[in-house]
């Protein structure tokens, strides 16, 4: 696929016409837009482009008309071998970022729900989860222990994420477990502090491989995640909630705690996107709640690259709100 280099003036340009602007699109052969930010006020364009706009800048004077600021050219040049490698997840995530700026989180994420639902199905996750599970070993045997912890002392609930063996991949039956030790907080207002936490060597390392690709049915899946979302829960609590991370804190593993009141990380603590390098996006609320936190474009240039973000960054761009 073609990655399109144009100034700001002839991309806002092409987006003034209908049949310019289609040609911006992995449908039509184009992967992105890589444009020069320097030396121009375009006037704002009446169509969004159907393809990420990349552009080598640091300040954020054209953000409106730009999804991801590089720091410099060779920056520029892995985002873009990024969205070349899964041009269709790439367009979905910025367009998807774009929506959930201006939406609701009840509306954001009802959106990321549907995006990740119709990529499930598309030749991009077909392809990476081909592969996956040609180098792939059996799935491990059931635990008996309960894949989410849960106590209570006084008024604070303490949200034990118990998967150590597997680091704690998030699996329908921890969704289903957190789910029901979040709604105790939601339905029991005595409980002043709920405290997340993860077992073992780090927080939680995504999303549990094993189960991905296993829906069969996209309307059935985007309902069932909408319907029973950890998310919106944390959301919901999130003035009383305070999550404490360490280790890989990769997919779910950073996307759900950053919707807490409080966030903190302890020093080995590092923080991934990798969704759109299997040909998703983020599915477990990522687009919502990272993007609250350390805005549209940072957010894009991690999950476009899967670029590994550590504590001390992580601090800057007010992903975290504090290092122990």
């Amino acid at each position: 696929m073609e990655a399109r280099s144009l100034t700001l003036g002839q991309l806002a340009a092409q987006l003034r016409s209908p049949a310019a602007a289609e040609a911006l699109s992995p449908a039509a052969g184009v992967c992105c837009v890589r444009v020069d930010a320097h030396g121009e006020e375009p006037v704002f364009p009446p169509l969004s482009p159907h393809c990420p706009i990349v552009a080598v800048t640091r300040t954020a004077k054209h953000d409106h008309m730009i999804d991801v600021r590089a720091d410099s050219e060779e920056q520029a040049d892995s985002v873009v071998a990024a969205i070349r490698r899964n041009p269709f997840a790439a367009t979905l995530l910025t367009r998807l970022l774009r929506h959930n700026e201006r939406a609701s989180v009840d509306d954001a994420l009802f959106a990321e729900s549907l995006a990740y639902s119709s990529l499930q199905h598309g030749a991009e996750f077909r392809s990476w989860r081909r592969a996956w599970r040609a180098k792939s070993r059996e799935p491990a045997p059931r635990p008996r222990d309960p894949p989410v912890r849960v106590g209570r002392a006084g008024d604070a609930l303490r949200v034990t994420l118990n998967r150590p063996d597997k680091r704690n991949a998030y699996s329908t039956a921890m969704r289903d477990a957190l789910c029901e030790a979040l709604a105790l907080a939601v339905e029991d207002d005595t409980i002043r502090t709920v405290a997340l936490a993860g077992a073992g060597p780090c927080f939680g390392a995504g999303g549990d491989l094993d189960e991905f690709g296993a829906a069969t049915d996209a309307a059935l899946a985007h309902v069932a995640r909408t319907t029973r979302s950890a998310a919106a829960l944390i959301h919901r609590l999130r003035e009383r909630v305070v999550a404490r991370l360490h280790g890989a804190c990769i997919g779910a593993g950073i996307e759900l705690p950053a919707f807490a009141g409080r966030l903190l990380a302890r020093q080995d603590a590092f923080f991934q996107l990798p969704e759109v390098g299997m040909g998703l996006v983020p599915g477990a609320g990522g687009t919502v709640s990272i993007l609250s936190r350390v805005g549209r474009h940072r957010l894009a240039f991690m999950a476009l690259t899967g670029a590994r973000v550590d504590a001390e960054t992580a601090l800057a761009w007010g992903l975290v709100d504090g290092i122990e």
